[in-house]
């Protein structure tokens, strides 16, 4: 009990020595951890996680007593295995790199392009009635703030408005383009038989498909919100962070779309305001 309040006293003494600089930096470690859980939490990465953690324990315990041919070998495979994670977690830091990079950050909405998300989010809950009705397949990629342009590059280029009837007539099953994904970048869709990346979770339930599951992995591997019309049963799905939500009706898609895809009246002031900002830099730099 006495060692216990000894450490105690010493961690408030610790506390009371710290500086506002050094809070600073224990709260961007801690950011940069947990958003490094986050993106491997949900993927086959997080198993790799836990296996070098254990490793290091195992290392650590080599070193306390002192095992010295394992504490050799572990060493050396611990400096072998840096280059090794960095190749395991390659989807997970492109995808971290592509959020902290991308130019898109924070998109900037104006009243018109919030009325164009509005009727392009009717039109495909429209159309993914229609196509839950009939049983025929759909994979409808909206793009947010991480870039698709690679994949939208393997398809067909639209650069159509969205309507209800060119979203049936893509995933017509006699239609050349049905078989992949339709891709909506800034309202409007970019790509058409578009190729998407697999997931690589082993988790999922047998009776999802490909195109499931290239929905969930184009999910994994960006911010993007995927709607998929299964052509076996007919149900409305949605993937997000490689998450999917299963069996919704067309009133429940319209509405998380919406939420995932328009921003509030907060965040369009926000918007804004840095938009008032960023336009008198660039008039200066005119200047």
């Amino acid at each position: 009990m006495e060692s216990f309040l000894e450490l105690l006293q010493m961690l408030w003494k610790y506390i009371l020595m710290a500086q506002w600089v050094d809070v600073l930096d224990i709260a961007i470690v801690s950011f940069l951890v947990y958003q490094l859980l986050r993106l491997v939490r949900r993927s086959s990465a997080m198993r790799v996680l836990r296996g070098v953690l254990l490793l290091l324990v195992v290392l650590w315990g080599a070193q306390v007593f002192e095992l010295h041919m394992l504490d050799f070998l572990l060493s050396n495979l611990v400096q072998v295995g840096l280059l090794a994670l960095v190749i395991v977690f390659q989807p997970e830091l492109r995808k971290m790199l592509e959020q902290v990079g991308s130019s898109n950050i924070k998109k900037l909405f104006s009243r018109e392009m919030i009325g164009a998300w509005e009727n392009a989010i009717l039109q495909v809950t429209d159309a993914c009635k229609s196509l839950a009705w009939s049983r025929e397949g759909a994979l409808i990629v909206f793009e947010r703030n991480v870039q698709l342009g690679d994949y939208i590059k393997t398809g067909t280029i639209v650069n159509s408005d969205i309507t209800s009837e060119l979203v049936k007539n893509i995933f017509y099953p006699k239609a050349p383009l049905h078989d992949g994904a339709a891709i909506v970048q800034n309202a409007r869709i970019a790509g058409a038989g578009c190729m998407l990346p697999l997931t690589n979770n082993q988790n999922l339930s047998r009776d999802l498909g490909m195109r499931h599951r290239a929905g969930i992995g184009i999910s994994e591997n960006s911010d993007a919100v995927v709607v998929i019309v299964s052509e076996e049963s007919g149900s409305i799905s949605v993937a997000i962070d490689g998450m999917l939500k299963r069996h919704l009706t067309p009133e429940t898609l319209e509405k998380l779309l919406r939420n995932e895809l328009i921003p509030s009246e907060e965040e369009i002031k926000k918007t804004g305001f840095f938009q008032q900002i960023r336009a008198f830099f660039r008039g200066n730099k005119d200047e």
